[in-house]
């Protein structure tokens, strides 16, 4: 259940990442929107393909300062 959880977890980021407007991810270049879109889709249709220790690193290494950029983001947009 865990397995399932982090995997759609990241689902859920990818799918937010792909309803960003250009104009914001022309902003931000830095975040690895395009990346993190086609994680989701990668985690979508190719689940017996999926690689945990990925996914682990992902969610370990990558999400974090991920999360923070994407805060950093929030409080200098106007964005609700």
């Amino acid at each position: 259940m865990l397995v399932l959880s982090l995997v759609k977890e990241i689902e859920i980021i990818g799918e937010a990442a792909s309803k960003i407007s250009s104009g914001l991810k022309e902003k931000y270049p830095d975040i690895p929107w395009a990346d993190i879109v086609g994680m989701r889709n990668f985690l979508i249709h190719a689940y017996s393909d999926i690689n945990m220790d990925v996914v682990f690193k992902t969610i370990t290494e990558d999400l974090p300062p991920l999360a923070s950029e994407i805060e950093n983001i929030l409080s200098r947009e106007d964005i609700r």
